[in-house]
């Protein structure tokens, strides 16, 4: 019998033109960046004219769509599966070089960390202080609007930080370390993957293509040296210890202390948790077995979390920075947009209702239920399997898939009901999902679109669009929930039935 969501492996002559067309955008969207990209001495521009008017701006802005296209094009066209794991991770790699070697591509936030670390070094505390007030030096570097915010991260990235701070010494130096870093977590994640899959009984060809040919993981990931690549690393490394191990407590332990360093480098990787806890259990799923084996994975990331918070000498102050991570307003968050169209439908009636924050208010109390609903799903999924009399080597490759697929939805509703949303977020949904998930349509196109919204020097085209952007974001959540409500509906018979 075929492993669920198997599919035919690519045909060699469509598999080798994705890969040099993929390797053609990666090259297009190195000339981008060095054309126009995220340079220390390059100016930061307001306006998106200012973009075109740069120098070079139209060879730049040319490069990055026609290279982005190509890019996304390829990884799309074998989203059923690369040929092989061996060639999918080959391929990627091949794309990647050319963006190592590109400056840092669709954001500026590299520069934050780096005066973050410079900071940290120098005893103040990042997160009291935003890193124009601690008088870094490479302060002209960071984006405006995070120049006076504290930082939102964990303990881990701090030191992180802080080290590639010390040992860089200059800003270019600093830059170069954490893009090292950047990489390391890729390559964990990269060796990850394909346990994960043969775990869940999904093909290791098609998860390892779907996450690391991602462009957001090669652009914003890789070029951007996002700390996003360390959360997700640490992430698929303390699933695959907890779901190849259940019942093993020592190494339940260590996999849980590395799901806590994912927790201490960003938060959100918290939500995974509860679902790591399930796929701890060996044997028959039981409250009394969730307590045996499930707490030993959260034992070990509280203890990561109380280590690393002591290591930083900062305690716990990194909680209180994750207060400014909303600064930023754009509809590419449906909370945010939602709060937008609401403003907009207000003023015409001449009427300011300032609805952002009511509306954000509202989609964390939404998160925090889905939440919940979503690990009584799982709970009760495993439960029904462990009643069911059949072979133990089923129930053990359900057990992983119910799980990790739990914890890739956690995830998605996190991003999607989250106060702000940057491309790279998707990928954190996308590296869960891509191990547990039969249909990946779904969650792949939100990547592909996402693809476009930066260009080459950071500048977020959804500052321009806000309007419309925000206009067509509401109607899509609109659109959602009338198909979640009738899908139900069908469900429960209820009221169609009773038609």
């Amino acid at each position: 019998m075929s492993e669920p969501g198997a599919v035919g492996p690519a045909r060699p002559a469509v598999a080798t033109v994705a890969r040099y067309a993929g390797l053609t955008g990666a090259v297009l969207l190195s000339v981008a960046g060095w054309l126009g990209g995220a340079r220390t001495d390059a100016p930061i521009t307001t306006r998106l004219g200012a973009v075109w008017a740069a120098p070079h701006g139209p060879w730049a802005l040319g490069c990055w769509l026609v290279g982005t296209l190509l890019l996304v094009g390829a990884w799309w066209s074998l989203r059923r599966g690369a040929p092989s794991g061996r060639w999918a991770h080959v391929t990627a790699g091949l794309w990647l070089l050319p963006l190592l070697a590109a400056p840092p591509l669709g954001s500026r936030d590299v520069y934050s960390y780096a005066c973050q670390g410079w900071s940290w070094l120098r005893g103040v505390d990042p997160y009291r202080v935003g890193v124009a007030a601690a008088g870094c030096p490479w302060t002209e570097a960071v984006s405006p609007i995070w120049r006076g915010t504290p930082a939102p991260y964990g303990p881990v990235f701090v030191l992180l930080a802080g080290a590639a701070a010390a040992l860089g010494g200059s800003l270019l130096g600093t830059v170069a370390l954490l893009r090292l870093v950047a990489v390391a977590g890729v390559l964990l994640a990269a060796a990850c993957l394909p346990g994960l899959a043969r775990a869940a009984g999904v093909p290791a060809r098609r998860a390892v293509w779907l996450v690391l040919a991602c462009p957001l993981v090669g652009v914003h990931l890789v070029a951007g040296a996002h700390n996003d690549a360390v959360m997700v690393g640490l992430l698929l490394a303390g699933l695959l210890l907890v779901v190849r191990h259940p019942g093993q407590r020592p190494r339940l332990l260590f996999g849980g202390a590395l799901l806590g360093l994912a927790v201490a480098v960003k938060v959100t990787a918290l939500v995974v948790l509860p679902f790591a806890a399930l796929a701890a259990v060996a044997g028959i799923v039981t409250f009394r077995a969730l307590l045996r084996d499930g707490l030993w994975v959260v034992a070990g990331a509280v203890a990561a979390l109380l280590a690393t918070s002591a290591a930083s000498g900062l305690g716990f102050g990194w909680i209180g920075g994750l207060t400014r991570s909303g600064d930023s307003e754009q509809w590419t968050s449906p909370p945010t947009a939602v709060g937008f169209t609401v403003d907009y439908a207000g003023r015409l009636l001449g009427w300011d209702p300032n609805a952002v924050p009511v509306t954000r208010a509202v989609a964390v109390a939404l998160l925090a239920v889905l939440l919940v609903v979503l690990w009584f799903h799982a709970w009760r999924s495993l439960r029904r399997l462990s009643g069911v009399r059949q072979r133990v080597a089923r129930l053990a490759a359900a057990r992983p898939r119910v799980a990790l697929a739990g914890a890739g939805l956690a995830l998605a509703a996190t991003v999607a009901l989250a106060p702000v949303f940057h491309p790279w977020y998707a990928v954190w949904p996308l590296a869960v999902l891509a191990v547990a998930a039969t249909r990946a349509t779904w969650f792949l196109l939100p990547c592909a679109v996402a693809s476009f919204l930066t260009l080459p020097d950071g500048t977020n085209l959804a500052r321009f669009t806000k309007a419309p952007g925000a206009i067509l974001m509401t109607a899509l959540v609109l659109w959602l929930a009338v198909a979640a409500v009738r899908g139900r509906w069908r469900q429960t018979g209820t009221p169609a039935a009773a038609s």
